[in-house]
């Protein structure tokens, strides 16, 4: 079973869809995460959990 690291961001309820589609963007690109889940608020702020996969490197016997 494949074992992953979270991360939480928070965006705040001023912030436009657009800024956090190019938010989120960022990070899926240059940090390889995926969306976990989203949680939107009643204030409309945002709560939105990334995941990506930890590789673990294997010792070479020799």
């Amino acid at each position: 079973m494949p074992e992953y690291e979270f991360v939480d961001v928070y965006v705040p309820r001023g912030v436009s869809r657009k800024e956090t589609t190019r938010l989120l963007t960022d990070h899926a690109e240059y940090g390889h995460w995926e969306l976990d889940r989203l949680s939107l608020h009643r204030d409309g702020s945002r709560r939105v959990r990334l995941r990506r996969r930890i590789i673990r490197q294997v010792r070479a016997t020799w």
